[in-house]
């Protein structure tokens, strides 16, 4: 990843050695860490769980630690993810001096006030429509100011345009494992572009499908809530096969974006055109050994994604895919053609997560697209969930990137 100044510092695995390796489970007494079934969660016993109305008309919840009276550090999840997702990381930045604050985005979690049916107001998941539920969460907590702005797969994207469209609010930004790459010049908008780019995987032999695609598509939720395998085996399974986990997952830079190329990636980008998502990485759902050897996703700490998505269901955060592939969405967006990443900005990125290559030319772009870029870097032994897989690495990174920007 040296490509346009890019460092990769892949040869070497970060380590941040004055940090505690372990992270403390929450005591049982305390209700900070229940959910509403009385439940305690398995995270720090610093890490406090919190409410708050939004003028949105959402219930908010968040995970925070650390003294609200200091430099705020904001955390943004992605597919499919909680605020729980940044459990690891949260007690680390809290110990540097920061106030560390993870939501339930719309659409996800403890969070309520969305809407969770495919013909919903499924419109309020757009980018804009998402950095307005940021603003007016950093508002309704009395933050004018974020030291720094750090979104992960989904998040990334989100932290990228909260930080184009509202620069006063962000001092730094940190993307992880997905790419974001400003709108460049305005061009006409195709609504047919998902037709197309469908169209040209359904011509490979066999016929193939583009995940995000399939993810626009009102049975996707029903898909994976309802598998056969149950749940818990569902999430279970993805989880372990985008991870570093998973051996197979030798990501490298694609060429091009034509259908042929992209299908070298796994059949979780590029499905099969007869499977959905659930039978797509049930082949590859880890056996009782691998389980029992998962430090980083233990079944206690998987437990909590499986009740938070039994409870809401995934077409919360499906509908963001879905405004992701609208172009009356992409039309609106054109606004900020041009625009540049104006804040610090750091991209990291698992050693073993496709996510960072998905769309060739986006690793390329977002660089061209920031004035300040800080260097992109792999993490060794860490796939797609990088900030749960090494939280401790991650943290070293930042660390880092805190002291020279």
């Amino acid at each position: 990843m040296r490509k346009n100044g890019a460092n990769d510092l892949s040869a070497g695995s970060a380590k941040a050695p004055h940090l505690s390796a372990g992270i403390a489970k929450a005591s049982d007494s305390g209700a900070e860490g229940q959910d509403s079934a009385g439940k305690t969660w398995p995270m720090d016993a610093g890490i406090r769980r919190c409410w708050r109305e939004h003028p949105r008309g959402l219930r908010m919840h968040w995970l925070e630690a650390g003294n609200p009276e200091h430099p705020a550090v904001l955390m943004l999840h992605g597919f499919p993810e909680l605020a729980y997702s940044w459990r690891k990381l949260l007690p680390l930045i809290a110990s540097q001096g920061f106030y560390a604050i993870a939501p339930d985005l719309r659409g996800y979690g403890a969070t309520t006030g969305w809407d969770s049916s495919y013909s919903g107001p499924w419109q309020r998941a757009s980018m804009m429509q998402l950095v307005a539920d940021v603003v007016g969460f950093l508002q309704g907590i009395g933050l004018g100011e974020v030291h720094s702005l750090i979104g992960h797969d989904f998040g990334s994207p989100l932290a990228g345009w909260c930080s184009l469209m509202r620069p006063d609010l962000f001092r730094r930004l940190v993307l992880m494992s997905a790419p974001f790459s400003p709108p460049v010049t305005m061009q006409p908008v195709d609504p047919h572009r998902a037709d197309i780019v469908d169209g040209a995987f359904a011509q490979l032999n066999p016929a193939r499908k583009h995940y995000q695609i399939y993810y626009t598509t009102e049975h996707a939720n029903r898909d994976m809530l309802n598998c056969p395998e149950g749940l818990k085996a569902f999430l279970r399974a993805y989880y372990h096969v985008k991870s570093a986990d998973w051996s197979s997952n030798q990501p490298h830079p694609l060429g091009d974006r034509s259908a042929s190329t992209m299908a070298i990636m796994p059949t979780y980008y590029i499905m099969r055109a007869d499977e959905n998502m659930a039978q797509t990485v049930a082949r590859h759902h880890p056996s009782q050994e691998q389980v029992r050897a998962c430090k980083w996703l233990p079944d206690d700490e998987l437990d909590v994604y499986v009740d938070a998505y039994k409870r809401t269901g995934f077409q919360g955060g499906l509908n963001w895919y879905r405004c992701a592939w609208d172009p009356t969405v992409q039309f609106s967006q054109q606004a900020y053609a041009g625009a540049k990443l104006r804040l610090p900005t750091l991209f990291l990125a698992g050693e073993a997560d496709w996510g960072m290559y998905q769309w060739p030319g986006d690793l390329e772009a977002m660089q061209a697209g920031c004035l300040r870029f800080e260097g992109a870097y792999r993490i060794p032994a860490a796939g797609h969930w990088l900030q749960q897989e090494q939280p401790l690495a991650v943290m070293d990174y930042l660390e880092r990137f805190w002291r020279r920007s």
